[in-house]
């Protein structure tokens, strides 16, 4: 198939992208490379530079599928400037969303967050927990997969969207280059690559195994493989006018502490931990059930969080970090 990917050149859309190279499509990537990186973009790719608001001067019918990625997502940034997360997120995909309808092109997979259910108080979370994102990142997702759904029931178009939490790990020559970064799994690592002397810990008071937060983390070549097996179901007949939610996640998570224990397994260094206070709005868990994506495409979690941390580690020494 013939497939456009934006976003293909940050973390997950280049992994993704490459994933699909691998298995056989024609795939061209649009990104403006505002967070992404054109040496991201796999051999094989077509490349093009340009905004998701561009994207209707590059989609036409000769293209199967649309593959999402393309976003803003930095919490902290959604709440200083709300207005670039509407612009870019929602007004951007509404302009996608116009240049498929035009091209008849009816097949999507959308790369969403587990943000929009903002502070669940039941875990691990389901696709039925109510939606109540806490910030214009989540608000922004939520409202494309609403944008979405009423495509989907118009216009025929067969759409699934992903929520998942943290992503981490690498595809060979495809990992996290994030500038600043916000993550736990690489700021952990930066200590080990000598980047950083220690990594903060916020919260040790939490009612948790250990005291620290639990977070799901996902290895994103498994991310890949759920975006890949979506992508399959949009192609069923009775996928048309068919708009399916599906979470990703482990469903137990891992805690702070055990993150920056597998990291000093996988290198060897010691990585010291300075305790902090909590952060606020922080809660003490957040983890997701992917029971509906299990039953319904067969896909699971595969690797655990020791090969996450390993594929992150080798990333960084293959990149010279």
């Amino acid at each position: 198939m013939k497939l456009l990917v934006t976003g293909g050149a940050g973390y997950i859309g280049s992994v993704v992208s490459a994933q699909l190279v691998a298995a056989g499509h024609h795939v061209v990537v649009l990104d403006n490379l505002s967070t992404g990186h054109a040496d991201a973009v796999p051999g094989g790719a077509t490349f093009v530079k340009g905004d998701i608001n561009d994207a209707g001067d590059l989609v036409d019918s000769s293209f199967d599928a649309v593959l999402h990625f393309a976003a803003k997502s930095l919490v902290a940034e959604s709440v200083a400037k709300p207005e670039l997360y509407w612009w870019n997120n929602v007004v951007g995909t509404l302009r996608l969303l116009d240049a498929m309808r035009s091209h008849g092109i009816r097949r999507l997979v959308f790369s969403s967050t587990a943000a929009t259910y903002g502070e669940p108080e039941t875990t691990p979370i389901r696709e039925d927990t109510p939606a109540v994102p806490i910030n214009a990142y989540g608000q922004s997702k939520l409202a494309i997969d609403h944008a979405i759904a009423s495509e989907s029931v118009a216009y025929g178009l067969s759409a699934v969207s992903l929520r998942y939490f943290n992503v981490g790990g690498a595809l060979e020559r495809y990992g996290e280059r994030h500038d600043p970064e916000s993550h736990l799994i690489p700021n952990v690592l930066a200590v080990p690559a000598g980047r950083r002397s220690a990594v903060d810990v916020f919260g040790t008071d939490y009612p948790t195994r250990d005291g620290t937060a639990v977070r799901d983390y996902l290895h994103v070549e498994d991310l890949g493989r759920a975006h890949l097996l979506a992508l399959d179901w949009t192609g069923r007949p009775d996928a048309a006018g068919v708009h399916r939610t599906y979470n990703l996640g482990t469903g137990t998570g891992y805690t702070v502490r055990e993150v920056i224990e597998a990291a000093r397994r996988v290198t060897g260094h010691p990585v010291p931990a300075n305790d902090q206070a909590r952060r606020p709005g922080d809660p003490p868990v957040l983890v997701a059930s992917a029971e509906r994506i299990a039953a319904d495409l067969g896909w699971r979690a595969e690797h655990d969080l020791d090969r996450i941390v390993a594929d992150a580690w080798a990333f960084l020494g293959g990149i010279g970090v």
